[in-house]
């Protein structure tokens, strides 16, 4: 009888000892959903913190910002990752997520590198994507279609975008692409080609064009010189749990802001010069 008590004795013991070990190694599941413009960020940012910190599995995709905020706030996703303010996106309830700004990214117009124009007005900018022009000619370049491409309705970029170029005018009805990556692969291939995306997507094989006279650059944006640009905004629902918080942080920690942001072409939050509401 002894010898009984002693082994469910020692396999209660031994219970609990696997079942503490199990929890200490559950290994974290964070899934990061949204904005295709602050992805490739979060994506290297997400792969470095994995690599020095073990017990946590990050997981980034795309989808745009509405994906993003809407998938928080359903709380199918630990963080959304949005171009835009929470309370912006329609059937959002900002008050129950919380922002974590990260980054601020330029966003400027993309064209394919033969259609003769390296700068455009806003007014002119507006035209363009209001259907006011139709030919590259009308605006001093070559006499060529005017191919627009939008980022599908949902997009922080393309809200973002709007927001500052077409702020009371309606965008003309165009052939529409889910993920930055895609659109600017298009407007390389596409002639007469022109999109928008952020300032980490321009690539050799488009032309970046200048608005009234200032070149799309991060200096122009930090001063507001340039106009188009954004706050890079990871949400949670509520306030985020340990293991969270501590990637949340490591986002805005030196590592990243002083390498990782400049060398993918986003701009430090803290080397802003304006805040904007």
């Amino acid at each position: 009888m002894k010898k009984i008590v002693q082994i469910i004795a020692l396999s209660l013991f031994l219970g609990l000892f696997l079942s503490a070990c199990g929890n200490e190694n559950k290994i974290k599941q964070v899934t990061i959903v949204g904005s295709t413009a602050l992805q490739p960020m979060v994506e290297v940012a997400a792969e470095e913190y994995q690599t020095h910190n073990e017990g946590i599995s990050i997981t980034v995709q795309g989808g745009g910002s509405g994906t993003g905020l809407s998938q928080v706030q359903a709380g199918a996703v630990t963080i959304g990752n949005s171009d835009i303010y929470a309370a912006e996106q329609p059937g959002i309830k900002a008050d129950k997520l919380v922002d974590h700004k990260v980054a601020v990214v330029g966003i400027g117009p993309i064209v394919h590198k033969g259609v003769g124009v390296k700068n455009v007005s806003m007014d002119q900018l507006a035209g363009i994507f209001t259907g006011k022009y139709t030919n590259w000619k009308q605006l001093g370049g070559k006499d060529q279609k005017i191919i627009v491409i939008n980022r599908a309705q949902g997009s922080g970029t393309r809200a973002a975008f709007e927001g500052k170029v077409l702020p009371k005018q309606k965008a003309l009805n165009a052939q529409e692409q889910e993920s930055s990556g895609t659109v600017a692969k298009m407007v390389a291939a596409t002639p007469g080609a022109i999109s928008y995306v952020a300032f980490s997507y321009f690539k050799d094989n488009v032309t970046a064009l200048a608005v009234n006279g200032v070149k799309p650059t991060d200096q122009n944006v930090m001063t507001n010189t340039w106009k188009i640009w954004a706050y890079e905004h990871m949400y949670t629902k509520g306030k985020p749990d340990l293991q969270t918080k501590k990637f949340l942080d490591y986002m805005l920690s030196e590592e990243i802001q002083t390498k990782v942001v400049k060398k993918l072409g986003y701009i430090s939050i803290n080397e802003m010069k304006v805040k904007v509401d």
